[in-house]
């Protein structure tokens, strides 16, 4: 059967099990993969399985015999690995191969979204998520309380889920609004403006991570690539919600999570009572400083050969800087930190610290289940040929068009099944064979995953929870959700691929 024909049924399994069955994305992600791999045919498979022997053998033993073997004998070795490589692919079943898809993907990323969350939840009942709003809103006044709620939003939705930030942050968005006396339509646009864009382009959140996995691209350069372009989405989201704060008012209203009359005590906490401003950012920070060293010590150490002291002085370290700079080591450290920092809060003790993990590793590991899945079906789409499709016949089909694609196809399966997530693992799928091919590409990979980020943004309406969740938590009904959000989110989306092409073409980083 043709690659794209299976593409296509396996998209519409995706997007109808999620929105006729409704099926949890998990099972909608493995069925599809499941149909995906049964519908490959012999020839994709070998196709497939002799792409993957290559590189396989190259990466063990190199591109050219060594000094001690010749031409010939490097040619017959690596005939006979190729050989036993295929004859042991196709005994595979398709549960088999997509069963390795999820389990390679578990390994990439498992550990990562347990730490994410572990750290998120920590940061929550610490208070070092709340101190890190309140310092910024006291540092920029009340006056730019529209900027300090986007800028805490965005920092905190990167290891924080978006829900989870938008509950923290409308109680202080309520209470801001009280004191004010206006402004709450800026206040909880703000909130949306900054989280929302960190959720989908800066890791470890689970979507930015999977796609940046797949299109291998480092977890550095997908950080710092995603907050400008974030940073750039969410400055537009806030201009928007400037304008749209003078047009419409939104009345504060009892909402499910707090009454009015109970704002107010909520956020009168004492600033004593909160960890210190650095101690809080520093599960944030710490992680990203580690692994920009370990990358750094890559980049830049081939460069110090004729400076010989310095050249013995960072040899000497470079074991230990690699070691904290792996990405599940840096965020192990990071969810140690938070722990402690936990822990060391005023009525908190060891049982009521292992709830709390408890509840987070929970919640983790639904993402990690679904991300798992997506890998799984990833594995399976590129089995069944869809790299010559996508690849085509050449560098010439990867231009600027390739990223306004991407950016499309998410926002088509985002916007009917409502998932960002899940929008860009389906997505991430399709485009990976080009990513992995870097003379197919005319401009970094990082790119096209970030296309692919910003396609998840648009369109916020019904069909995503995150858009129930804002309009309940904010008392906003419906028909003021769609006047305010959902335009928003358009607006983000497309100034956040117009930076994209703009990265692509000035800095195409090839």
């Amino acid at each position: 059967m043709s690659p794209i024909i299976i593409l296509i049924i396996s998209i519409v399994l995706v997007v109808a099990g999620i929105l006729v069955c409704k099926l949890h994305a998990f099972l909608a992600l493995l069925f599809a993969a499941l149909v995906a791999a049964f519908l490959t045919s012999e020839s994709a498979l070998d196709t497939y399985a002799t792409d993957d022997a290559i590189k396989s053998y190259e990466s063990l033993f190199g591109k050219v015999p060594d000094t001690n073997s010749t031409q010939a004998a490097y040619d017959k070795s690596k005939s006979d690995y190729l050989e036993k490589y295929k004859a042991n692919f196709k005994k595979k079943s398709a549960m088999t191969r997509v069963a390795e898809g999820f389990g390679a993907t578990c390994g990439k990323i498992g550990i990562l979204i347990a730490m994410a969350s572990i750290i998120g939840k920590c940061m929550l009942d610490s208070g070092s998520a709340d101190r890190i709003v309140r310092t910024v809103l006291k540092r920029l006044g009340q006056k730019n309380a529209g900027v300090a709620f986007m800028g805490s939003g965005f920092l905190l939705s990167i290891p924080v889920f978006f829900d989870t930030v938008f509950y923290l942050m409308i109680p202080l968005a309520k209470a801001t609004r009280i004191r004010v006396g206006k402004n709450y339509v800026l206040y909880i646009m703000a909130i949306v403006a900054g989280g929302s864009m960190a959720h989908s382009l800066v890791p470890p959140t689970p979507g930015p991570l999977i796609v940046a996995e797949e299109f291998n691209v480092s977890l550095i350069s997908m950080i710092i690539a995603g907050c400008c372009v974030g940073l750039c989405s969410s400055v537009a989201g806030l201009i928007f919600a400037t304008w749209r704060n003078r047009t419409m008012e939104v009345p504060l209203r009892d909402s499910a999570d707090a009454k009015l009359e109970d704002l107010e005590a909520q956020t009168l906490k004492d600033d004593n009572e909160l960890p210190s401003f650095f101690v809080s950012l520093l599960p944030i920070v710490l992680p990203v400083l580690l692994i920009a060293a370990a990358t750094a010590m890559d980049t830049y150490y081939k460069n110090l050969s004729s400076h010989e002291q310095a050249a013995a002085w960072i040899e000497s370290i470079k074991p230990a800087v690699k070691t904290l700079g792996d990405k599940n080591i840096a965020l192990i450290l990071a969810g140690a930190i938070a722990m402690a920092t936990l822990i060391s809060r005023p009525g908190i003790d060891r049982k009521k610290m292992a709830t709390a993990i408890g509840g987070a590793l929970a919640s983790g590991g639904v993402i990690i289940l679904i991300t798992s899945a997506g890998g799984g079906f990833g594995s399976a789409i590129r089995q069944s040929g869809i790299k010559e499709f996508v690849a085509g016949s050449g560098a010439d089909t990867a231009t600027l068009g390739t990223l306004v694609m991407a950016f499309c196809l998410t926002t088509l399966i985002r916007t009917a099944q409502g998932s960002s997530t899940v929008a860009m693992i389906t997505v991430a799928s399709i485009f990976a064979p080009l990513a992995l091919e870097p003379d197919l590409l005319p401009y970094h990979p990082v790119y096209l995953a970030l296309a692919v980020g910003c396609g998840s943004k648009p369109i916020a309406w019904m069909a995503d929870s995150g858009f129930w969740v804002i309009c309940k938590m904010s008392g906003m009904t419906e028909a003021e959700g769609l006047r305010t959000v959902t335009p928003m989110s358009i607006v983000m989306g497309t100034v956040g691929l117009v930076a994209t092409l703009i990265g692509a073409t000035l800095f195409p980083l090839v």
